[in-house]
């Protein structure tokens, strides 16, 4: 499953998915993976919560991104969920239409049983008609 934060930057994106991170890792009992451009929220999420600056792995493209993350999915076997903060920056997708990526990352989804939950900086207007339906989160 592929569910969406939405809201323009500075909305408090973030904060809601730290939010919901902190309380997923209390009731699931596989692991999480916590993507970020950088290690700034580190000691705000809870320490069995790992955390991945991808800045540090020079992905320069949507391509390049579904590769890094399938590569963590490939290296654990207990992973339940991934989220991803800035995703549009991180997956180097800002001005480009991220249909084609969202739609790969619910074929992964299916496929390892990863729910992934994404920050997106966009207002609910602007995203494409087809993933309204998962947002779970509009600001």
């Amino acid at each position: 499953m592929v569910q969406l934060i939405v809201g323009k930057k500075g909305k408090g994106k973030t904060k809601q998915l730290l939010d919901k991170v902190n309380q997923e890792i209390k009731e699931i009992s596989g692991n999480i993976v916590y993507l970020d451009k950088s290690a700034k929220h580190m000691y705000e999420l809870n320490n069995k919560v790992r955390l991945i600056d991808v800045s540090q792995f020079m992905i320069e493209g949507g391509s390049e991104f579904l590769g890094f993350v399938s590569g963590i999915i490939s290296q654990d076997h207990d992973l339940q969920q991934m989220y991803f903060d800035s995703f549009l920056k991180i997956a180097c997708l800002e001005g480009i239409d991220i249909t084609a990526t969202v739609e790969k990352l619910e074929k992964l989804s299916q496929k390892f049983e990863v729910d992934f939950i994404l920050s997106v900086s966009m207002d609910e207007s602007e995203l494409p008609e087809s993933l309204k339906d998962k947002i779970i989160v509009s600001l």
